[in-house]
């Protein structure tokens, strides 16, 4: 996170006050001194603003809440529950593709890249930007999510009619200061094989996503993925 990495033009204007904040440069000094001990960050820092710079504010239209990157090798690319192309999809993954199928019948793809939900609106955006590979949570508390809360808070007061998909009670308490008065919040319990059955499957929240949507007058999102 330095002056070699970039951030989208419409998401600069509104984030850079924020971005020159103290903890903000504490964060960015923390990164460089785990890099600097030989420690391997996931996602490579290229990649930390990509749910930013692929899905512009002006074209945010469903945002999905995720926690952590990925932490195993090749994994995070910067996009919630999504993985590099050729990475097999991870088990929370394999269960939200599951119930698109439940829900909209399309198929499974071969792969976890969701670029092109991304590239139509649905903003991927985790809770915390980085972490240490093979240890889950170790970048947790280090100032990300400050700084996703204010993404958050963003959306929430400068547009309107936006979807949030907020699986878990992580992700429902982060967006607890959505206004459901101006958008569509919809719940359920975390897509983790630990937790799907006792209330993901069957919520059609993708089909529910794309009602709002048409009713608003925004054009709806093609969840299907081309195999790759």
């Amino acid at each position: 996170m330095n002056k070699r990495v970039k951030l989208e033009e419409s998401w600069k204007q509104r984030l850079l006050p924020e971005i020159e904040k103290d903890y903000m440069i504490k964060l960015r000094a923390f990164l460089k001194s785990e890099m600097n001990a030989g420690k391997k960050i996931f996602p490579p820092a290229s990649l930390y603003f990509n749910a930013l710079n692929s899905t512009p504010f002006d074209q945010v239209k469903v945002v999905i809440l995720g926690q952590d990157p990925y932490h195993g090798d090749g994994q995070a690319h910067g996009l919630c529950f999504s993985v590099a192309p050729g990475v097999q999809a991870p088990p929370s993954l394999k269960n939200i593709f599951k119930e698109l199928n439940n829900d909209l019948g399309v198929a499974s793809p071969n792969h976890g890249y969701l670029k092109s939900w991304a590239e139509q609106g649905v903003l991927l955006l985790n809770s915390v930007l980085s972490v240490e590979a093979s240890k889950a949570g170790s970048h947790q508390n280090m100032g990300w999510e400050t700084f996703t809360d204010k993404i958050i808070e963003i959306i929430n007061a400068q547009k309107e009619h936006v979807v949030f998909l907020l699986w878990g009670s992580y992700a429902q308490k982060k967006g607890s200061i959505v206004d459901g008065s101006r958008h569509l919040v919809l719940t359920s319990v975390h897509p983790s094989p630990l937790s799907a059955h006792r209330g993901f499957f069957g919520q059609h929240h993708f089909s529910q996503a794309n009602a709002y949507l048409e009713k608003h007058g925004q054009k709806t999102i093609n969840w299907s993925l081309s195999n790759l």
